[in-house]
């Protein structure tokens, strides 16, 4: 869907290259614009020692497939120069600087408008271009905790409580994916460039949904809920005979269908369960006096009785049993790139959320080696291979 279109990846770590992994997905030309010697920090992260010592860091690996690297300092005049004849062929370029860097690079996006009035520029930071926190560093962590997401996370004992994986840096780079591909749009009807500026503080908000509108139309301050659901019972996690399941029996029918699956139908009568309000109010209770029957059977024996019934259900699974699921597989949500040479064996990767009705392949290449395309690309925008050994000769490269 994004074939053509040529992308420049100035990001570090995950929001910014998670936005322009989303785009290499769906075809874009994504070329890496990287510090000679270091690259993106990511390269250094991962669970593997060995990989982050060959600058091929399990995190950078997890969303930098399809992608071209080239590497440019731009603090050398020369490397400006270079960077600004890449700029000539780009559609896009996404950098997640804290606000002033590319300014004080001078590479803001006015001056690089001037080399591309088409140019579709993403800022991605912690708290936007503009407001007084501007200039705050931000990672993950920070914004979930002023975003609010940590104060409601676990329950009344353990929150606040941080989200198991990266959630604001995910939410911002798919918040700016998602604002790039429709300025693609634009630019595509009318020639017509834009300056996207993406907070990650905003996005995250952005996405509380009814958390933040309970609050601002209702009034009803947000509390930690653990594994209940706020706007229904019985609709959280439960013990079974093995594990946790998840229910969301959040319509009348299917509390009713539950009780009777439980052989409990009696206590669709009583007055504490009756509608949805009282079972809200009386949810402790309501738990209680189901506990004992959803203990008499396993968590997927629950989940193939509810589910068939017409009552929500699942299991609550690690990781790996997640990714092992037959659901996953049969959707290829994983891809495999066979004798990656840096690990010795196949490199599995997750892809995006979606299906396309081709049903292609999305991961044509491999995570790049740092610098692997300086070379090709430079010579693409006019450079001789003499040219190209005199930058490096000058530390621009």
């Amino acid at each position: 869907m994004l074939e053509g279109v040529r992308v420049l990846d100035l990001t570090n770590v995950l929001a910014g290259p998670f936005c322009a992994y989303q785009l290499a997905l769906l075809g874009a030309e994504v070329i890496k614009v990287e510090t000679p010697g270091t690259g993106d920090l990511a390269r250094q992260l991962g669970a593997s020692p060995k990989l982050s010592a060959e600058l091929m860091g399990a995190s950078f690996l997890a969303q930098n497939a399809n992608k071209k690297s080239v590497t440019i300092n731009l603090k050398a005049d020369e490397g400006k120069v270079a960077f600004r004849r890449l700029v000539e062929t780009a559609d896009v370029l996404v950098e997640n600087f804290r606000p002033g860097v590319m300014a004080r690079l001078g590479v803001s996006y006015e001056e690089l408008k001037a080399v591309s009035p088409k140019l579709v520029y993403c800022a991605i930071s912690g708290f936007g271009q503009e407001g007084p926190m501007r200039a705050a560093p931000a990672y993950d962590q920070i914004v979930q905790g002023l975003s609010g997401v940590m104060s409601i996370t676990g329950d009344e004992e353990s929150a606040p409580l941080r989200v198991g994986y990266p959630v604001c840096d995910s939410i911002g780079g798919i918040t700016a994916a998602f604002a790039i591909a429709s300025a693609l749009v634009r630019q595509g009807r009318t020639g017509e460039g834009a300056f996207i500026d993406v907070s990650m503080l905003d996005s995250t908000l952005a996405t509380m949904g009814w958390v933040v509108s309970n609050y601002l139309i209702a009034g009803q301050r947000p509390v930690p809920m653990g594994n209940d659901n706020f706007t229904a019972a019985p609709s959280g996690a439960f013990e079974t005979a093995d594990g946790l399941l998840n229910i969301a029996a959040n319509k009348q029918e299917q509390f009713v269908t539950l009780m009777s699956l439980l052989d409990r139908a009696e206590l669709v009568e009583d007055p504490r369960f009756a509608h949805r309000e009282e079972r809200k109010r009386n949810r402790a209770a309501l738990t209680a006096e189901i506990a004992d029957s959803l203990r008499t059977r396993s968590a997927a024996d629950w989940e193939t009785i509810l589910n068939a019934a017409g009552v929500p259900a699942g299991r609550v699974l690690d990781v790996p049993s997640a990714l092992d699921l037959e659901q996953i597989r049969s959707r290829a949500l994983v891809e495999q790139l066979e004798d990656f040479e840096v690990l010795g064996r196949p490199l599995s990767l997750v892809t995006a959320g979606y299906r396309l009705a081709d049903q292609t392949r999305r991961i044509h290449s491999a995570p790049p080696r740092l610098g692997e395309h300086t070379d090709e690309l430079l010579g693409e925008v006019g450079y001789s291979s003499e040219e190209i050994a005199e930058l490096r000769k000058v530390s621009a490269i």
